[in-house]
């Protein structure tokens, strides 16, 4: 060996070597994974900047290198798509009752899906607010006043779109409060007539409120499009993080958020659809696990909140993004309706309240 060749180059040579030769090994034995993300409409941005974030680290973990195709639309009308056959390995829907269809009906992934991850599956939450125009120049605080002569609502259909169910769901919660007072008297035997009252009032109001809504687009992102684009509605019933898209990024000055009094905590949920992703192999399950898991990293929180979406977990997340969310009396559909299956059975399957309050002439 020439004289001049030190220990410590020799030493450098030797790591260097090794690391070409372990680079080699991993690259060798690398995969290519490719996921299928099917998801709501209001996501369309949250993901496309997580799933590039997400690309990035997993490769640093693992070496394996995924990417991740995004379909949107009416929440429940993406269910429909996977259960008649779209071959989604991860589902980010907007309610849990979309997911369970998935369950129930395309036999696609276990019933006990919820306890998968963290928080019933739910990584971010949200709201229900209303967005007006500049000025709100039909003075709007508060659910009653969307019921008043002259005042047009922007509301996506129930029955395709999960962010429309939420709406819904928001308007009867606050309907029930104003009856009842308060809302722990649903589930005192006591109160039995008042509460049976109350139900009626709430229906009755909600019948109201879709006499105001002119036209029914089939999801989230439509409707926000029918308002702030064509310029149709004077109100939109919308997603916190919507409304926040549409005066911060979509139309700055021409529009302002209305926090109403009573609302209701969104919760989308997120699953693996395990029947689907198991066809592709082991390293494609362990991506779809780590995909979903990681959305609840500090990293993906602070995405999360810059998307407009509620965190669960604000540990890491920038103050400043959590004063953008407005303080409302909210409510969790468990307290008010007793989960996801019964308001679904009762209120959005063929021949429930909603079918019946939305027939002409009713």
């Amino acid at each position: 060996m020439h004289p001049h060749f030190s220990v410590s180059r020799r030493r450098g040579l030797t790591l260097a070597l090794a690391t070409v030769a372990l680079s080699g090994s991993m690259a060798a034995h690398a995969e290519k994974i490719s996921l299928l993300n099917v998801s709501y409409d209001p996501t369309r941005e949250l993901y496309t900047d997580y799933n590039q974030a997400f690309s990035q680290w997993y490769e640093t973990q693992s070496g394996d290198q995924v990417s991740i195709q995004q379909s949107h639309g009416g929440s429940g009308r993406q269910a429909r798509s996977v259960i008649e056959g779209n071959p989604a390995d991860i589902v980010t829907l907007a309610l849990a009752a979309d997911i369970d269809a998935i369950a129930e009906k395309g036999k696609l992934l276990p019933a006990d899906w919820q306890q998968a991850f963290a928080d019933d599956s739910t990584p971010y939450t949200s709201s229900i607010v209303f967005l007006v125009r500049k000025g709100n120049p039909k003075n709007i605080h508060d659910w009653e006043d969307l019921t008043r002569d002259g005042v047009e609502v922007i509301s996506p259909n129930p029955k395709t779109s999960g962010g429309a169910r939420w709406n819904y769901l928001a308007a009867w919660t606050w309907a029930l409060k104003r009856e009842l007072g308060d809302l722990s008297r649903l589930h005192d035997p006591a109160a039995k007539e008042d509460v049976a009252k109350a139900q009626q009032a709430a229906e009755n109001y909600v019948k109201t409120l879709y006499q105001h809504v002119p036209v029914l687009d089939t999801g989230a992102r439509g409707a926000t499009n029918t308002f702030v684009q064509r310029g149709l509605g004077d109100v939109l019933l919308a997603w916190e993080n919507e409304a926040l898209l549409a005066v911060n990024e979509l139309g700055q000055g021409d529009y302002e958020i209305i926090a109403p009094s009573v609302s209701i905590v969104t919760q989308p949920p997120v699953a693996i659809v395990e029947d689907n992703v198991k066809k592709k192999g082991p390293a494609a399950e362990k991506a779809a696990h780590a995909y979903l898991e990681h959305l609840y990293s500090p990293q993906a929180q602070q995405l999360v909140a810059q998307h407009y979406y509620r965190p669960t977990n604000t540990d890491g997340v920038d103050p400043k993004l959590l004063e953008q969310f407005p303080t409302m009396d909210l409510y969790n559909i468990n307290e008010v309706f007793g989960g996801w299956r019964e308001a679904q059975q009762t209120h959005f399957a063929n021949g429930g309240v909603f079918d019946r309050i939305s027939r002409p002439g009713s």
